[in-house]
């Protein structure tokens, strides 16, 4: 499982690292709502719930499906601009300006994503002009709550009052708090968009993108970049560009924005806590399988405590070599075993590092 970006032509003029006050306020909602997700932001967090005017606390829950559940590209509207080349505003009226140009179709199309009503990466009929769009877009915001089929309905009569509506909640936002966070944060994001810009320059695009994750890697003789995560998609740059957006805010979080006809942006963390080397996700679908099996996990038992020989673990499972031997193949191609050579012996140990990363590695996984 993988989002692919084809670049099949993409010139290195046309890759961008660059920031966004807009992208940026959309990962500052969105831990503001999910404060689980967001564990090292939990100081910030409380700060400004605590200062937050109760009137605008009330608009944040009114659509925060848009920011919540899913992250909407409303929050990256450079992408969606005609040409796929615009980059963003270098400030938050510039991003709003973008997001102005969009159209009303792309609009509702964006703030629709949270009902999954739309096709993603391929395309989809009109939703303000097809009546059959319609009504799966409000059949499925019915199955979310009538919080979100109030927001479907009044998006699908009126957008230009929800755009209106949207426009002023985030000015307000930045008012209250975002303003003073950004005024801190740029200088981080653009200093590490300065750092990926010159690796770009200088040893290329492969270079560039393993430093934005571990997660993110090119195959050149294809032509494709492809970014680990518990989903499936694809885009392709085409005659547009790709947008590459440092986040202070949104660890464990890389977003890869891939719908049809926009162009293609990486959303990613910087300074963010991951291991040098995090499993990929069919290596930990791997480790959670090869631990899954009783036999294996009464072996780990013994693994854990010291290093055995095979022999060892057969006297003590009552079970023969051959088929000890099948199990800890399993628990070592999944990484969960290390092995060393002691005179014609070897020794099998449980690498109880890598297990005990196991269940970080797994949230961090599906919440990439």
């Amino acid at each position: 499982m993988s989002v692919r970006i084809d670049i099949a032509e993409l010139r290195p003029e046309q890759v961008a690292f660059v920031l966004s006050p807009l992208a940026e306020l959309g990962m500052a909602l969105h831990a503001l709502s999910e404060p689980g997700h967001h564990p090292a932001l939990q100081g910030w967090v409380t700060g400004v719930t605590a200062r937050l005017d109760s009137h605008l606390a009330d608009r944040m829950c009114e659509a925060d499906f848009l920011w919540r559940s899913t992250f909407s590209d409303l929050f990256l509207p450079f992408a969606g601009v005609p040409g796929r080349r615009t980059l963003p505003g270098a400030s938050l009226a510039e991003d709003l300006a973008l997001l102005d140009k969009l159209s009303d179709e792309q609009f509702v199309d964006a703030a629709l994503e949270f009902s999954c009503a739309m096709p993603y990466s391929s395309p989809a009929p009109p939703v303000l002009s097809d009546e059959a769009s319609r009504r799966l877009a409000l059949e499925l915001a019915m199955s979310r709550g009538p919080q979100q089929v109030r927001f479907t309905k009044r998006l699908l009569a009126d957008p230009p009052w929800v755009r209106a509506w949207f426009r002023q909640f985030v000015e307000d936002c930045d008012e209250a708090f975002f303003a003073e966070a950004w005024t801190r944060l740029r200088h981080q994001l653009a200093a590490d968009a300065r750092h990926k810009t010159d690796l770009l320059r200088h040893r290329g695009l492969s270079e560039a993108l393993a430093s934005v994750s571990t997660a993110v890697t090119l195959d050149e003789s294809a032509a494709r970049i492809t970014v680990d995560k518990l989903g499936e998609g694809h885009s392709a740059t085409g005659d547009g560009g790709l947008l590459l957006i440092p986040t202070s805010l949104g660890w464990p979080h890389l977003s890869v924005l891939h719908r049809y006809g926009w162009q293609p942006v990486l959303h990613y963390p910087v300074h963010s806590p991951e291991f040098a080397a995090p499993p990929s996700v069919d290596q930990l679908a791997l480790r959670m399988t090869a631990l899954s099996h009783p036999v294996r996990m009464r072996m780990c038992r013994h693994l854990a405590r010291s290093a055995y020989t095979t022999s060892e673990l057969a006297q003590a499972h009552g079970m023969t070599a051959p088929e000890i031997s099948r199990h800890l193949g399993v628990l070592k191609k999944a990484g969960l075993i290390t092995t060393r050579r002691r005179g014609r012996y070897v020794l099998h140990q449980l690498d109880v590092t890598v297990v005990a990363r196991l269940g970080s590695d797994f949230l961090e996984g599906i919440l990439r």
